[in-house]
Order: C-alpha cells, then sequence, then structure tokens
C-alpha cells in the first residue's frame, strides 16, 4: 500500500545522496578532472545500475524484451542528451560552488520537468484550465523569480571575494559568468533526465508485472543512465588520450599506491551518490501512489535544501558580506515557496480529479 508520507521521506533520502555526491572530488589527488568523471561515471551510469537492476528486477532481459522498441530507444536516447547536462552540471561547480549550481540547475529542472512533458503531451493549455492548473504555473513563475535572485547573489559573491581577496583559491577560480551558463545548460538537460524517466515508465510498470514492487523504477532508470554514460564516456575517453590523462586511471606506480587508492574510492562513492539519488526516487515514487506526479518536485527541492546545506559545511559563504547572505536565503526561500506552491497544486487538482 502506498505512503506518501514515507514516499517524502524517502525522497529526502535521496536529495541527501544528490547534493553530496560531488564532495569526494575534494579528497581526489593527482588525478585530472576527467580521470576522477570517467570513473564516477562508469560507476554512476552504467555499473551500479545494471547492477542492482539485475539484483531488484526479476527476470530483468524479459523485461526489456517485452518493452516497446519505441520506448526502450527513446529513453535511453534522451538519457544520452542528459549526460552533456551531467558535463556541465560538474564544471559549473568548479566555478561556482555547490550551493549556486544546485539551486539554479535544479530551480531550472523543476520547471521545465513540469512543463516539457505536457507540451509533448499537447496538454499544457488543457492542464492550464483545470483544477489546480494555474496555481502551478504561477509557482513555476515564481520559481523564475527565486532563480534570477540566486544569479544576484552569485554576482555579490564574486564581487565580495574579490574585494576582499581573503579566500586564496575560490577568488581566483569563482566565475559567475561562466558557472551560470554551464549551470543553465545543467539544468534544461537535467529535466531531460525527468522526461527520459517518463517516456521509460511502460518499461517499470512491466518490471512490477513481473514482481519488482517498490523496485520497479529501476528498470527504467538503466535506460536513462546507460544514455548518459554512452555520452560521457565517448567524451572524456576522446579527452582522456588528447591530453594525456587516460593513463593516470591504471597507472599506480606514478600516481602512487596511496593516492590512487583514495581517488578510485572518492570515484566510486561518487557514482554510488549519484547513483542513490534516483535510487530511492524510484521507491519514493512508488510510495507516493496516487501523489506520484509530485514526485518530481519534491526531489528537486529536496536536493536544493540540501545543497544549500552542504555549501554552508563546505564553507563558500564564509567570504561573502551579510548583504549577499541574505540576498541568497531570500532567493532560497522564494524558491521554496515555488515548490510548495507548485506542489499545492498538484495535490488540489488531484483531489478534485479523485472526487
Amino acid at each position: 500500500m502506498a505512503n506518501p508520507i514515507l514516499g517524502t521521506l524517502i525522497h529526502a533520502v535521496g536529495g541527501v545522496a544528490a547534493s553530496t555526491c560531488y564532495v569526494p572530488f575534494q579528497k581526489v589527488k593527482k588525478w585530472s578532472w576527467d580521470s576522477y568523471w570517467i570513473v564516477q561515471a562508469s560507476f554512476a551510469w552504467f555499473i551500479f545500475p545494471f547492477l542492482i537492476g539485475f539484483l531488484t528486477v526479476p527476470n530483468l532481459l524479459d523485461v526489456f524484451s517485452e518493452s516497446p522498441t519505441d520506448v526502450l530507444v527513446n529513453a535511453t536516447l534522451l538519457g544520452a542528451i542528459y549526460g552533456f547536462g551531467g558535463m556541465c552540471f560538474g564544471f559549473a561547480i568548479k566555478h561556482i560552488g555547490y550551493s549556486l549550481t544546485y539551486t539554479i540547475s535544479i530551480g531550472i529542472s523543476a520547471i521545465l520537468g513540469t512543463i516539457v512533458p505536457l507540451i509533448l503531451e499537447g496538454a499544457l493549455f488543457k492542464k492550464f484550465n483545470e483544477p489546480g492548473g494555474a496555481i502551478i504555473f504561477l509557482g513555476m513563475f515564481v520559481a523564475l523569480i527565486g532563480i534570477v535572485i540566486c544569479g544576484l547573489a552569485g554576482y555579490k559573491k564574486e564581487k565580495d571575494l574579490k574585494a576582499n581577496n581573503a579566500n586564496k583559491g575560490e577568488a581566483l577560480t569563482f566565475n559567475m559568468k561562466k558557472g551560470l551558463t554551464l549551470t543553465l545548460i545543467a539544468g534544461i538537460l537535467s529535466a531531460v533526465f525527468g522526461i527520459s524517466l517518463t517516456v521509460g515508465a511502460p518499461v517499470a510498470e512491466i518490471a512490477g508485472e513481473y514482481g519488482a514492487g517498490n523496485f520497479e523504477g529501476n528498470a527504467n532508470l538503466i535506460l536513462s543512465t546507460g544514455g548518459a554514460f554512452i555520452t560521457n564516456f565517448i567524451w572524456f575517453t576522446i579527452a582522456g588520450l588528447r591530453k594525456g590523462t587516460l593513463k593516470e586511471i591504471v597507472d599506480v606506480k606514478g600516481v602512487g599506491k596511496k593516492h590512487f587508492t583514495l581517488n578510485l574510492g572518492m570515484s566510486i562513492l561518487s557514482g554510488a551518490l549519484w547513483y542513490g539519488q534516483f535510487f530511492f526516487y524510484g521507491i519514493g515514487h512508488v510510495q507516493m501512489g496516487d501523489y506520484g506526479y509530485a514526485s518530481w518536485v519534491i526531489h528537486m527541492s529536496m536536493l536544493i535544501f540540501f545543497s544549500y546545506i552542504v555549501g554552508i559545511i563546505m564553507k563558500e559563504w564564509v567570504q561573502v558580506t551579510k548583504k549577499t547572505n541574505m540576498i541568497l536565503l531570500t532567493a532560497l526561500g522564494v524558491l521554496i515557496i515555488s515548490f510548495v506552491i507548485m506542489a499545492y497544486g498538484t495535490v488540489l487538482g488531484e483531489q478534485v480529479v479523485a472526487h
């Protein structure tokens, strides 16, 4: 039996995993970003999805063989498109940090992840005119305001860091212009991943018929992550060969056994945390039952909340003025309000339909 409260708590666990998945990179030494990324991507988007999929979904190969070919292909292609978003997301963190990257990117994803499926179904105006529809769109507009305020906080942060020059590293690496561009791309393509999961939903339904239960989402997740893996594997293999960094992954002697073991462990941990977010997303989505339509919004809001906590722990905002911090807090508050509005609209619409 579905339990929406439990489902929300499970989404929170996924939010914690997502907001911390790139933190382990801080411990990686003597490896380039490309080497770290290709290893973590291999575990996040290929090894863990297939391993957990086979362990939790009975007769997984039969599930795929019985699924419509167009569903398998389209879900995988959309996952491949998202793969570029994953790259941009990682690079954006290097330029503007965790708090801003997650807040702006995921805020955009929450909006597009709701609107785009409606457009694809040709139901955008219909949904707007249905009970709760106008409220949901109001929430999206409020979210846009929050994202703009986040951008303002980022530019203020860059100005503060240059003014006081207190943080020797971040003052030189923080670049709002590059980071914002990468974050916007990442946000748009993050929504594509959500759409990929929606397109692959028939595969999850077949997995449920085979007895996958709460783990049925692990079936279609393989398609979405598989596409993302293909994109990243090709890109970073070529980049690694061109830069001569690919050999770092196997050069134990050159890197040093201690650093190599630590780098490999941290990269695998990053992959496990990234995969963990959607492992718990799938379970939470099933538990939401009739409230499943709110899963993406809840998941995105959890990411933003916990990413800000991570930003505080990582001391990303200790060198900025109180005014800058207040601007960011305002933006975070506006985004949270927007998610509440959208969630309320979906609940209201579902209640009307149910009656």
